[in-house]
């Protein structure tokens, strides 16, 4: 039986991984940021940590599909995902490897549980899902530390999925590692976010308490987050906050009470709120 061992909510912000692909991670712009991520990143690289493979929720921004076909949900099936070219050419960082075999049981039982999912045979990825991956593990080498299942959510076109229906599409995907009939470590990402808004008259757009509010809640009571609605997330953490219902899933597919590994909060990252949240979900080590 596959098992979720630990679950990483993220910011996905481009300038993130380009920070990191430009060397410019201890500069006084970025420091406090990466300074934030490193108890984390100490964590995570510690063997007993290391996942087999790792489920990445995440958003495409027209890189790897386009506008004219956004599914509210989709899943890739590839054997390797190639990283997309978003203007500069691709970012300097390994090819993702697939697990074709998970994505296709947790195709089949979401689907049995009502989530008519869009499936990718294939698929490039965007910063959306690579930043994430870097912020996990920086130095990856010639590959990421364990194949990616993607797993994609519209937060990009009206209407988007509510905050009610991502929770239950993580629990829905907790339930469908659990049948997963190898012994797999599994992690999950939870990817976007903070607070923010890129465009119109509230460009620009942060707000701390929300945010604090969501940290808490994310860990204690993610019951309370997933009743927002749309237009909550929208108002208090901006057109592009709603980014963070993609957070609900990665929470929804670990176990009711979770211990909370380290977390950290960071204004502003390209006029973005930043977080990461690392959070163990082996019941034998709550406190």
């Amino acid at each position: 039986m596959a098992e979720v061992v630990w679950g990483l909510a993220t910011s996905h912000v481009p300038s993130i991984g380009a920070a990191m692909d430009r060397g410019k991670t201890e500069t006084d712009a970025w420091a406090p940021l990466f300074e934030g991520y490193r108890p984390a990143r100490e964590w995570l690289a510690d063997p007993e940590q290391a996942p087999d493979v790792a489920i990445v929720v995440y958003n495409d921004h027209a890189n790897g599909i386009d506008l004219d076909v956004v599914p509210t949900f989709g899943i890739g099936t590839a054997d390797e995902y190639p990283v997309a070219d978003e203007g500069f050419g691709p970012r300097p960082v390994p090819v993702v490897q697939g697990h074709p075999e998970l994505s296709l049981h947790l195709l089949e039982k979401l689907v049995d549980d009502g989530f008519d999912l869009t499936v990718f045979q294939e698929l490039e990825v965007d910063h959306g899902l690579t930043v994430p991956l870097s912020v996990w593990t920086p130095d990856p080498g010639e590959s990421w530390p364990c194949p990616v299942v993607p797993l994609l959510v519209n937060v990009i076109q009206y209407p988007q999925p509510t905050a009610a229906r991502c929770y239950a599409l993580g629990q829905a995907l907790g339930r469908a590692i659990a049948s997963f009939p190898q012994d797999l470590k599994v992690a999950v990402l939870g990817t976007g976010g903070m607070s923010h808004q890129l465009a119109g008259a509230r460009a620009g757009f942060i707000n701390p308490e929300f945010d604090h509010m969501f940290l808490d809640a994310i860990e204690k009571d993610p019951a309370k987050l997933a009743a927002l609605s749309r237009e909550d997330y929208i108002r208090d953490a901006g057109s592009e906050g709603i980014e963070l219902i993609m957070w609900l899933i990665m929470r929804g597919a670990m176990n009711p009470q979770v211990r909370k590994v380290h977390s950290t909060y960071f204004v502003p990252a390209s006029n973005t709120a930043a977080a990461l949240a690392l959070f163990d979900n082996r019941s034998t080590q709550l406190v």
